[in-house]
């Protein structure tokens, strides 16, 4: 383990007392912060699905989308039950502690993962299908149709637990002894009325320990390089290469109709390729403010050692879950703001009844381009 020295030779710890101070104040608000954006995250995807699944929705982008709803509303619904257990106000340490919250605390950690990483599979499998159509237009419809989305998306919610294994061999629950008063909180040493009690958690196992935690360092390399940095970097070139072949389509656009006046339709294709450019950057910077700053802190844990992982990675856990959970149930304002078609059906399945039915735009190439929703 590494551990940086000062000069009188006592250890120095990796982050300072603020991030401490930070951690400890931010952990108060973090319970209703997180159950907010959970709920208000639920209700979103429930309406993406019930959106993206209607028959004038069909396309395989929109197949993607749903997959990816479907991955973040279990990362919603998962969170609110742990978020209650672990931050709102404490129940006595006995029951916190209990096999059976400890045993939810383990599923926690794995469902969340496997989902999450469902959600990385399908975002960038949805920014190289639109790569696809965007530069190899003539191909579309045979590398990116509905059979082999839906392959993908399978492929997807198959090996993505597979991806995992590291995790759940690493981690198991351990029975601790404890010293608790009558109250089930700790007790003094001294205390009369103390008595011990075997409390669990959840901690590395055998397995996880074993040729000096060989098992936890393969869990945080796939963590952090396999399932954060990797997409990262494939996600960046993939949406950098989108956003200009786009701005090259509407360069040339502008040269073809030079000198003439542009019509309404021209116009409106032209505020959609703006649109969708603005959307991407913001999609892109919000996928790397959540996932990249997570792969690099796991990925130090593994350079740095457990000192690390105790000082900072810890301190920040948190904070990269709100990100996290903000990135699932942001998609719906996404939807809403760039997609006219979107909208529209969104108001035909919800409007009141005395509202006048909204025409639903059909551009008569059903299946592959009735919506303009994109999403990397």
């Amino acid at each position: 383990m590494n551990v940086t020295m000062n000069s009188s030779g006592g250890d120095v710890r990796y982050c300072g007392p603020g991030l401490e101070h930070f951690h400890a104040g931010y952990r108060q608000a973090h319970g209703y912060v997180s159950l907010l954006v959970c709920v208000f995250g639920s209700v979103a995807n429930v309406l993406n699905i019930a959106v993206l699944t209607r028959r004038e929705m069909s396309s395989p982008t929109n197949v993607i989308l749903t997959g990816l709803a479907v991955a973040d509303l279990l990362v919603m619904l998962e969170y609110i039950p742990f978020a209650c257990h672990m931050y709102l106000p404490q129940r006595p340490k006995r029951e916190r502690f209990s096999y059976g919250w400890a045993l939810f605390v383990l599923l926690h950690a794995q469902v969340s993962q496997v989902c999450h990483t469902i959600s990385i599979w399908l975002t960038v499998t949805l920014a190289v299908w639109r790569y696809i159509a965007v530069a190899y237009p003539q191909r579309n419809r045979e590398w990116c149709g509905m059979q082999r989305t839906i392959a993908v998306i399978i492929c997807g919610y198959i090996f993505c637990p597979l991806l995992c294994i590291p995790l759940y061999l690493a981690f198991e629950i351990e029975p601790k002894i404890a010293l608790l008063d009558e109250d089930g909180n700790d007790a003094q040493p001294n205390s009369t009325t103390a008595y011990n009690t075997t409390l669990y958690v959840v901690d590395l196992s055998e397995m996880g320990k074993a040729n000096n935690n060989l098992l936890m360092d393969i869990n945080f390399w796939v963590y952090s390089v396999v399932i954060k940095i990797i997409p990262c970097i494939a996600l960046t070139v993939l949406s950098l290469r989108l956003i200009c072949a786009l701005l090259d389509t509407k360069r040339r656009r502008e040269k073809l109709t030079s000198g003439s006046r542009k019509t309404t339709r021209l116009m409106e294709k032209e505020r959609q390729t703006d649109r969708t450019t603005r959307m991407l950057l913001a999609v892109l910077l919000l996928f790397l403010l959540t996932e990249f700053p997570q792969g690099i802190l796991g990925m130090l844990s593994v350079m740095l050692g457990q000192r690390f992982f105790r000082d900072c990675y810890n301190k920040l856990g948190e904070v990269m879950d709100i990100l996290a959970l903000i990135n699932s149930a942001i998609n719906f304002i996404l939807y809403c703001a760039m997609s006219r078609q979107f909208r529209t059906t969104f108001s035909v399945l919800f409007r009141p009844r005395w509202l006048p039915v909204p025409q639903v735009e059909n551009n008569g190439h059903n299946n592959y381009t009735t919506t303009q929703v994109t999403q990397v």
